[in-house]
């Protein structure tokens, strides 16, 4: 299952039925969990965790230091959840000191050729980084997010749950959760509705929603008043929730 021109670290873990392709390096405090295949002249450095069932495909760089001046050779991290495809070339950093220490990826995400991935990102569940996307350091996806190709979003920045990106699009605010965001720099078009449909949204519940997105921008309310109004019709509106959440930890602001 390991190749044998493959270069294994002796310090890293991996589980017996892991593939491993030519010329791949396995660095220092690499944790490689079962069913994993990883093909031909890939490099990953640790402290990594990798789960189960993943496909990082070859030339990609996973878990070297952040490009980060600050850094200083401290011992950060990268995780990586399950049943993640990571495609050709791309890369993924380690956490800084600055942050928590740890790049997080989550579970059943589709992350295609040329992407970056920074450190100290939190990536959630389902998403899916077109070709090119790139992530700043710090940057949180919610889960179900859609990076169209060559998009690019800055430093701290927060994208709610199902949030879609229109391609080459620059994103300098936090995303609300639900919206479809395009342009340089990004304004709000709309909500994900068809994303939403795939999702078996009911057609009330893409309703509300919608009705939801109007006060927050087309009724002319102040962001904490928009707040209040959809608190108000929360209790018999939970797919409301995620929009809230993703108001309320908003710290650099939202587009508008």
């Amino acid at each position: 299952m390991i190749h044998p021109t493959a270069v294994i670290s002796d310090s890293a873990t991996i589980a017996d039925d892991v593939e491993i392709g030519p010329f791949t390096i396995i660095g220092d405090h690499v944790d490689i969990g079962g069913g994993t295949r990883i093909e031909s002249h890939v490099v990953v450095k640790g402290p990594t965790k990798i789960g189960r069932n993943n496909h990082i495909y070859q030339f990609a760089s996973i878990g070297d230091d952040p490009q980060d001046k600050k850094y200083a050779n401290e011992p950060t991290r990268l995780t990586i959840g399950n049943r993640n495809t990571i495609r050709e070339y791309c890369t993924i950093s380690r956490g800084t000191i600055q942050d928590d220490g740890n790049t997080i990826i989550g579970d059943d995400n589709w992350i295609m050729a040329y992407c970056h991935i920074a450190h100290d990102c939190v990536v959630g569940n389902q998403i899916i980084m077109a070709n090119g996307a790139t992530l700043a350091g710090h940057v949180h996806l919610g889960y179900w997010v859609i990076c169209g190709g060559h998009s690019g979003i800055h430093q701290f920045c927060k994208i709610g749950a199902h949030v879609f990106v229109g391609m080459y699009t620059v994103i300098n605010r936090d995303v609300p959760a639900y919206t479809l965001v395009s342009g340089q720099p990004a304004v709000p078009k709309g909500i994900n509705s068809e994303g939403l449909k795939r999702r078996d949204f009911s057609t009330d519940q893409i309703r509300n929603i919608k009705n939801a997105y109007r006060l927050l921008y087309r009724k002319g309310l102040k962001l904490t008043e928009a707040i209040e109004q959809i608190e108000l019709v929360l209790s018999e509106q939970l797919e409301l929730l995620p929009l809230l959440e993703s108001l309320r930890s908003s710290e650099r602001g939202i587009i508008r």
